[in-house]
Parts: structure tokens; sequence; C-alpha cells
């Protein structure tokens, strides 16, 4: 347990390094905060000492008699120094908690670009493992929480250390029993500060990944809005996020218990020490060993230190909020994408746009034991020819499209693009020349026409209206009232499943990539439009090797070559009248869609 306990304590002490780093980057203002921590500081600290001359100045005055008149100035200059100090402390304080706050802010800004642009760059693999709800979590609620740390960590840490430093030297100057006295409470505050803050930050750690939890039930519940309308799931998804609520509701109370009994047992500590100083120091004062100054002087240091310990459970909180908060970003930031780009990877060069897959085998999981998702593909394909891929769910058709632009690196073989490995080539050279629509058409909210140049910001109007042309989109867009400044809801819900397969295609032919990949991207369009699209294909075609991945045969009948795939493995290819004729799977396959009726009444 021990052991356990020391390595969890070497993990946040590196985790708060390295964000009081970042704080540190910002030199001026770190140093502006800290040199104005300590001006703050210091001027707080001759408070007790005037408050203490103050006393034993005005009981010279009353034991020799002086007048009125002279006791008014000694009054009015004690007066005055203590305002003076008071006013220069307070702005002091302001500015500190002005650059603070500002560093801090700072430090959340570049933490959430690092975070979102290491999303970015991490590969397909990464996501297939984790939740976006656990990253949108880590992103928001896990950077405030370090954000917070500049100020309630770093900088009130430093308040509090320069308090106890300096008002320790000046109190053992005073008086070295007293100081002592005074100062006992530090040990036991300190020891009470290290556990508790071990048990915080097993608690916060809980407490994100639980409020990640949340975040992930309602991303679900609200992008699948109109299924759970469907069939009437609301009170069900209403209890779910209930349930996690409550989890994270009692999470919540039982780290402010933590607080709460941390800071009342602290707290005790300290009046204990103020009892103390209270009472030695008053008999110390009788027996004439100090003045009744210098006893007013410790009290008034204590009174000081009063806040300071109360918002030691705010700061022993922000440390363990910190620590884990920091540790679950900093989990992200430090992965290594799996697709990644060689030191002398250079553009590709497309000459051509020849494609090739030389013994291509694929497995999702890099252990020998997993079985292969591919398994030997071979095919090549080139300018003006086309490579129909059908086979059951699950066969691994989609798996091909996916190696093409390197969103998975290949476990065996290589797959070549007029000549050059894609794995030699950069990533960006290789995504700009490789067009893929997936299953799942992805539209952002914005308006029409920017959906559709996505992936060619810099495509002049007639070019996009010819692509929404081409895929039979435009005169439905020539009919909303703003045409393609027309706005799009989110993930595209205002379109049909039709429609935003079409601008998938547009969207494609804005790019005017090399190869394009259809990957059973007209399932939800009509044979009539889908034919209509293929023509108007037609006439570019010379120039892209072109993939139709479909279930439906009559997509690809047309295609040079169609693979038949079932488990990872080409179980047939050919042409559609090579296939139909050979009697296998695939004129099955036709025979059920092309006269369901007939195959029926032949079966069993």
């Amino acid at each position: 347990m021990a052991t356990k306990s020391a390595s969890q304590l070497s993990r946040g002490v590196k985790v708060l390094g390295r964000v009081t780093r970042m704080a540190f980057r910002h030199r001026a203002r770190m140093a502006v905060a800290i040199g104005a921590t300590l001006a703050a500081v210091t001027f707080q600290l001759f408070i007790p000492q005037l408050l203490g001359g103050s006393v034993d100045q005005a009981y010279e005055l009353f034991q020799r008699g002086a007048g009125v008149d002279e006791a008014r100035r000694a009054l009015m200059l004690y007066a005055g120094l203590l305002f003076g100090a008071s006013v220069l402390r307070g702005l002091f304080t302001m500015l500190h908690n002005y650059q603070g706050e500002a560093v801090g802010q700072h430090v959340g800004y570049e933490l959430r670009l690092a975070i979102y642009r290491k999303v970015q760059e991490l590969s397909f693999s990464y996501h297939d493992r984790v939740h976006s709800g656990d990253l949108v979590t880590r992103g928001m609620l896990d950077i405030e929480g370090v954000r917070l740390f500049v100020n309630t960590g770093i900088i009130r840490l430093c308040v509090l250390g320069v308090l106890l430093g300096v008002g320790s030297y000046l109190m053992v100057q005073a008086n070295a029993l007293l100081a002592v006295v005074a100062l006992s409470f530090v040990p036991f505050v300190g020891w009470r500060a290290i556990v508790t803050r071990l048990r915080l930050r097993k608690s916060w750690h809980r407490l994100q990944s639980r409020l990640g939890v949340l975040t992930r039930i309602m991303e679900e519940n609200l992008a699948g809005i109109r299924v759970v309308r469907a069939f009437s799931g609301e009170d069900y998804e209403l209890g779910k996020f209930e349930r996690g609520s409550r989890r994270a509701l009692r999470l919540t109370l039982h780290r402010i218990g933590l607080q709460v009994r941390n800071g009342t047992a602290m707290s005790y500590g300290f009046f204990v020490a103020m009892g103390l100083v209270l009472l030695i120091g008053g008999r110390m004062t009788l027996a004439g060993a100090i003045t009744i100054g210098v006893l007013a002087e410790f009290l008034a240091f204590m009174l000081i230190l009063q806040m300071p310990v109360r918002q030691l459970g705010l700061l022993v909180n922000s440390f363990a909020r910190a620590t884990t908060s920091g540790e679950r970003i900093f989990t992200v930031l430090d992965q290594e994408p799996e697709i990644r780009e060689r030191p002398d990877a250079k553009e590709l060069v497309v000459t051509e746009g020849r494609l090739r897959f030389e013994s291509v085998s694929f497995a999702y999981e890099k252990d020998d034991d997993r079985e292969h998702a591919l398994e030997n593909i071979d095919f090549e394909l080139g300018p003006g020819e086309t490579l129909g891929i059908v086979g059951p769910p699950g066969a691994g058709k989609s798996t091909i499209a996916h190696l093409i632009p390197r969103f998975y690196d290949v476990t065996s073989g290589r797959i070549t693009i007029d000549g050059q490995d894609i794995r030699d080539v950069t990533l960006r050279s290789l995504r700009r020349a490789v067009g893929l629509i997936p299953q799942d058409s992805f539209i952002f909210t914005s308006r029409l026409d920017n959906n559709l140049a996505y992936g060619n910001p810099w495509a002049d109007q007639a070019h996009i209206e010819w692509a929404a042309e081409v895929s039979q989109l435009h005169s439905y867009i020539q009919q909303l009232p703003e045409g393609y400044r027309t706005l799009v809801g989110e993930r595209g819900v205002s379109l049909s499943g039709g429609q935003r397969q079409r601008l998938a295609i547009a969207r494609m032919l804005v790019q005017q990539t090399p190869i394009m990949i259809f990957d059973d991207s007209t399932a939800a369009i009509d044979a009539g439009t889908e034919q209509q699209i293929r023509e108007g294909l037609s006439s570019i075609s010379h120039r892209h090797a072109t993939i139709i991945i479909a279930h439906r045969l009559s997509s690809l009948m047309h295609a040079d070559e169609i693979l038949f795939v079932d488990d990872g493995r080409v179980l047939e290819r050919g042409t559609h009248d090579e296939l139909y004729a050979q009697g296998g799977r695939y004129r099955a396959l036709y025979d059920l869609q092309s006269n369901p009726e007939a195959v029926s009444a032949d079966g069993p």
C-alpha cells in the first residue's frame, strides 16, 4: 500500500511539475504575479509589526503620562502607516490575482489547442477504443481543473510559503519560544494536506471518469434522439442518465466531505496553536519576558494566517484536481499515433494514378494470435478502370477502403500508387489523391456550399454546382429559398439519407482526386437516381481509378473487375458475365437480388 501511495505521489509530482513548467513559459506574467505576491505578503507582514509597535507606543505614552496632542500624533502616524500598508497590500493582491488568472487562461488555451490537435493526429485505431464523450470531458472539464491550478495552486502556495517563511523568521527574532508555539500547527497541517490530497486525487479521478460517462450518455442520446422518440425510449434514457448523475452526485458529496473534514481538522489545529500563544504569551507578558506589543504582534500574525490556513483545504483540493485532470490530459497528449509519417517521407507524385495491392494482409490487433481481417489481397487498378467489391457484412470490404488512405497500416504486403509505397509518402499528399465516401456520410452544421467545398475550400461556385449536378443534387438545392447558402442542421438531419449520400459524392467530386472510392455510398439512393449519377460520372471516369463497394449488385455490374470477398479473402473475381457463368456465390447473390421469388421456390 505504501509503495502504491509513493508511486501515486511521484506521478502527481511529475504532472504538477509539467503544468508548472507550462505556466512559467509565460515568464513576464509569472514574474509580475510572483513579484506582486512577494510585495503583497511583505506589506501584509508589516501589519503585525505596526500593530505591535503601536501597542507598545501607546503603553509607553500612558506610562509616562503623555499629553493628548502627542498621543494623537503617535496614533495618526501608526494609523497612516497601517492604512498605507493595507492599501498597498490590496493593490498588489489584485495584481497577482489578475496575472495568475491570466496565466491560467493561457495554459487552458494552449491545452485546448494541444488536445484538439492530438485528436486530429491520432489514428483510427485509437478512436476505435476511446469514446468521444470521454475525449470531450478531458478537453473541457479536465482542462478547467488544470487551468485553475495556476492561481489557486501555484500562486496561493507562494503566498502561504512566503507568509510562513518570512513570518517565522520575524517571530523567531521577536521570541523563539513563542514562535515555536505559534507554528506548532504547521506539521499537523502538512500531514493532513498530504493524506487528504491522496484521497482527493482518487476521488477526483473517479468523478472525472463518471462525468465522462455522463457526457457519453448525453452525446449518444442527442445523436440518436430520433431513434429514442421512434421507440418511445424517453423513460429508459432518462433513467439511465439519472442513475449516472446519482453516481456522480455521490462521488461529489464524498469529495466535499473529505474537503470539509480536512478543513475543519486544519482549522482546529490552527486555533489550538493560537490559544496556546495567547495562554503562554499572556503569562510571559505578566512575567515581563515580552511586552504587550510583542504579544499583540504574535496574535496579529496568527490572525493573518487564519485565512490562508482555511484556504489550505482549497489548496489541497486544487492540487488533487490538477493532478488527476493533468494526468488524464497528458495521457492523451503523450499518445503516439500508430499511423505516422516516416522522417524521410516525400510528397506523393501522381503520374498516372495506378493503385496496386500486393499480397496485402491486415489485422486490427497486431498480436500474432489475432485472426486477419484481410489476407493476401491482390489487385491493380488504373485511370478509367472500375473495380467492384461485394460480399457479406463483415467480409472486409470497408477495411480495404480504409487501408488505401492509410487510416490503418497493412500487417504484411504493400499498397502502392504509381509504384510508390503509401507508407513512404506524406499523409497529406496521399489523402489529397484518395477520395473516400464512407458508409456514414457526415454533414457539418454549416451552409450547403461549405459542406460541398470542404475538401477543396478554394473551389469556385461553378465547380461546386457542377459537382452537385453530377450527383443529382443541384435541382433540389435550387428549390431551396437560400439555395447553396442554406444552413444544414447538425449531422445533416434536415436532409434525407439519399440526399446526404449525394452531397458526400459531390464533396468528393469537388476535391478531384485521382482515386475515388465509393464505400456503399449509394445504398440510400434509388436505382434511377443512381443510374443518373453513374452516367454523370462516366464523363470524367477516364481520369480516375474507381472502386465501388456495394451490397446491391446493380451498383457495380458495369465494373471492369469484381471481387467477391468473404472472411477477408477474395473467393471469386472477374467481370459480371464471368462470375455469373461460374455459378458460384456471386451468381447466387445475383439470383437472390434479381428474382428472390424463384430462389425461394427452389430452396428447401
